[in-house]
C-alpha cells in the first residue's frame, strides 16, 4: 500500500486544504447552496437578523442587509470573486516574479543588478496604495484588479526567489550540467526550477491570502467589481451604513475574510515545514 506524501501528514497542511476546500466548494456550488439570488431585495424583510435570533426568519439563516438580501447567500456568491481573484493573480505574480527570479539569479552580472533595482524601486511604494492608483489609471473590473494584483506583487516572488536561484546555481549538480553542455534553457528547466519549486508553492500560497485581502481593500472603496457582483469587501463597505442596527452584517464577511486567509497562511506555512528540507532537517536536530 502507497503511503501518503510527507505534505499530506502535516496537520497545517491538512487544516489548511479544508479550509480551503471548504471555500472551493462555496465558490463553484454556489448557485445550489445559495438560498436566494444574491441580488435579489426583499424590502419587506430588510435587516433581519440571524435564524437563531429574536425576530429572525428561517428563510434568511444569516439575516439580511438594508436592502432585504439574503447575507448567507452573497457571502457564499462572494467565494467566487475572492477565489478568483486569489488563484489567478497569485498565478500571474508568480510567473512573472519567477522568469526574472531564475534570469536573475542564474546570469547574475549587469542583469541581476537591474532587475534588482527594478525590483528595489517597485517595492519602495506602499503595496495598497500602488494598487490603488493602478485601479485608478486602469478602471474597475475584475480583470483589472487581477491586473493590479499582479502588477504589485510580482516583486515578493522575484526578490525570495531570486536569492534560492543564488544558492542553488552554486551546487555542483548545476556545475556539472554545464560542463555536460546543457543549454541556458535546459539548465534553469530540469536543474535549477525544481530545486526551488517547493519555495515557490509555498509562496503562492501565501501570495493568495494577500491578493484576498487587496481585493477586499479595493471592493469596500468600490473599486473591484460592479455593485450587482456580490463581494466581502462590498458587504463590509455597505454594512457601516447600519452597524450598530445589524452588526452581523458587518461580522460576516469580516469572518469569511479571516478564514480564507487564515487557510492559505496555513496551509503556506504547512507546506514550507515539509517541503522545505533544510526547515526539516533544522527542526529535526
Amino acid at each position: 500500500m502507497t503511503s501518503l506524501p510527507a505534505w499530506l501528514k502535516s496537520g497545517r497542511v491538512l487544516i489548511g486544504l479544508t479550509i480551503i476546500t471548504i471555500v472551493a466548494v462555496c465558490a463553484i456550488f454556489a448557485p445550489y447552496l445559495a438560498p436566494h439570488d444574491p441580488s435579489e431585495q426583499d424590502l419587506l424583510a430588510m435587516l433581519l437578523p440571524p435564524a437563531w435570533a429574536q425576530g429572525g426568519d428561517a428563510a434568511y439563516p444569516l439575516g439580511t442587509d438594508s436592502l432585504g438580501r439574503c447575507v448567507l447567500s452573497r457571502l457564499i456568491f462572494g467565494a467566487r470573486v475572492a477565489l478568483t481573484v486569489a488563484f489567478l493573480a497569485s498565478m500571474g505574480a508568480m510567473i512573472l516574479g519567477a522568469v526574472l527570479a531564475h534570469v536573475a539569479g542564474y546570469f547574475g552580472g549587469w542583469i541581476d543588478w537591474f532587475i534588482g533595482r527594478i525590483v528595489d524601486v517597485w517595492m519602495s511604494f506602499p503595496p495598497v496604495i500602488l494598487s490603488l492608483i493602478l485601479m485608478v489609471g486602469l478602471g474597475t473590473g475584475l480583470r483589472n484588479v487581477i491586473l493590479a494584483i499582479i502588477l504589485v506583487d510580482w516583486t515578493r516572488f522575484c526578490r525570495v526567489l531570486r536569492s534560492e536561484v543564488l544558492v542553488v546555481t552554486r551546487r555542483d549538480y548545476v556545475a556539472a550540467a554545464r560542463l555536460l553542455g546543457f543549454s541556458h534553457w535546459r539548465t534553469i528547466t530540469r536543474e535549477i526550477a525544481p530545486a526551488t519549486l517547493p519555495l515557490l508553492i509555498t509562496l503562492m500560497s501565501l501570495e493568495m491570502g494577500v491578493a484576498v485581502i487587496v481585493e477586499a481593500i479595493l471592493s469596500f472603496v468600490g473599486l473591484s467589481v460592479g455593485a450587482q457582483t456580490p463581494a466581502w469587501g462590498q458587504m463590509i463597505a455597505d454594512a457601516r451604513q447600519n452597524i450598530y442596527q445589524a452588526p452581523w452584517n458587518l461580522i460576516c464577511p469580516i469572518l469569511a475574510i479571516f478564514f480564507t486567509v487564515f487557510g492559505f497562511n496555513v496551509l503556506g506555512d504547512g507546506l514550507r515545514r515539509t517541503l522545505d528540507t533544510r526547515l526539516s532537517e533544522t527542526e529535526r536536530a
